[in-house]
């Protein structure tokens, strides 16, 4: 039975279709293809209340994601993460509207399970038998883990200095990791070259359609977890894009099924000051982000010298009224340690990020007293522990050096 509303794919640059039933990676343009829908019919005949009481995962959105046969799903529950409020953090900061999604909680202990659950589901329904993708930490570990579960061959390409949490994971799941000397662009290529060679399933960030699909359902969750309404603004840390991208793709689809109002947020693009080619290129008014030299960051997930998908990450920033902002190591240090003491949520350094940015937008006047913000954590601070370790260690040191 076919569950899905899922008509073709587009190119992001010419709007040229494609057959949505067969594996894809990029358009004969070299840019990323989107999944469309038949919103029409699914106006028609879906409604809001259409997810209420199903399971509390991301395939509750079935009929909006890319699977047309409900036994190909390839889930480990992933989705289904909580939008908590925290009372104190919100007095800290002056907003009674903050809150935090917090998506440490998905399997593989990052959002990257959501687009991985996807892109694995859609590709082995369309014929793949093994994958390969570059990773700086979590994407790699969650691709190992369902392609694991799905009893499917994975390859995946790190850079050699990658937290030991993050490699120990893929071995755990029995993956073929590869340490690459370089940054996650020089794992790309020795992915590429694999996916030419052994005929492997390239699933690398928006070089496949369907990871955008599982990041779009933090959209739809989200929606649905505030009675499908939006809030006003959405800071999330950005390196590759896709949960960004995704996301705004759910609120234009929100939009056109008629089911939320108003305004759509204003998105604002988290990037570390070591590597910041977004923040540099939305500062500049480019189209396009120029490759970032010798990026370094402990935010593993943000060391992305180069995304694909820039033009459509600055596209949105500028339509949706959004910012970019670029934030130092040790402030995210210093921030996610402020935000796992107020909330109890122990959060990867992209979700220390985000706070970071938060300040910085306070310090601009560009958040008001009442407006919603939320702030996305992508991933649990277990995977970090050597960086964070490092903070500690430095605020013992400098604690010793007062009392003397």
């Amino acid at each position: 039975m076919d569950c899905s509303y899922l008509s073709h794919l587009e190119c992001t640059r010419t709007g040229k279709r494609y057959e949505a039933d067969e594996l894809h990676n990029l358009s004969e343009e070299g840019v990323p293809l989107a999944a469309v829908y038949d919103l029409e019919k699914a106006r028609d005949e879906l409604t809001p209340e259409t997810f209420r009481g199903r399971e509390n995962n991301m395939w509750k959105y079935r009929e909006l994601l890319p699977v047309r046969n409900l036994s190909n799903i390839v889930s480990l529950d992933e989705g289904g993460t909580p939008l908590m409020r925290s009372t104190r953090m919100a007095d800290r900061v002056g907003l009674p509207g903050l809150m935090i999604k917090d998506e440490s909680t998905n399997p593989t202990g990052s959002f990257k399970a959501r687009g991985i659950a996807a892109a694995v589901s859609a590709a082995r329904e369309r014929g793949a038998r093994s994958f390969a993708m570059p990773s700086a930490g979590n994407a790699g570990g969650a691709l190992a883990a369902y392609a694991a579960a799905a009893g499917m061959e994975s390859h995946i390409y790190m850079p050699s200095d990658t937290p030991l949490a993050f490699r120990l994971e893929c071995e755990y799941y029995d993956t073929h990791l590869e340490l690459v000397d370089g940054l996650i662009s020089d794992c790309g290529v020795k992915a590429a070259e694999a996916c030419r060679e052994h005929g492997h399933f390239n699933v690398s960030t928006l070089k496949e359609p369907y990871r955008l699909e599982g990041k779009k359902t933090m959209g739809l969750e989200l929606a649905e977890q505030m009675g499908w309404s939006l809030p006003d603004v959405i800071i999330y840390p950005t390196g590759g894009g896709t949960g960004l991208i995704g996301m705004w793709k759910a609120f234009k689809e929100l939009k056109e099924l008629g089911w939320v109002e108003g305004p759509l947020p204003r998105m604002v693009s988290v990037q570390s000051a070591g590597c910041a080619p977004i923040v540099r290129a939305f500062e500049e008014g480019c189209k396009e982000a120029e490759f970032w030299e010798n990026a370094e960051t402990i935010s593993s997930g943000l060391r992305v010298p180069s995304a694909i998908g820039d033009f459509i990450i600055l596209e949105i920033l500028r339509e949706s009224n959004g910012t970019a902002i670029a934030v130092s190591d040790e402030e995210t240090l210093d921030f996610s340690l402020e935000l796992a003491s107020h909330t109890g949520i122990f959060p990867a350094p992209e979700g220390g990020a985000t706070l970071a940015a938060l300040h910085r937008m306070r310090e601009r006047s560009l958040v008001d007293d009442d407006e919603q913000v939320v702030l996305f954590n992508t991933g649990s601070g277990y995977k970090y522990l050597e960086a964070l370790n490092r903070q500690t260690d430095v605020a013992r040191a400098f604690e010793e050096m007062m009392r003397n």
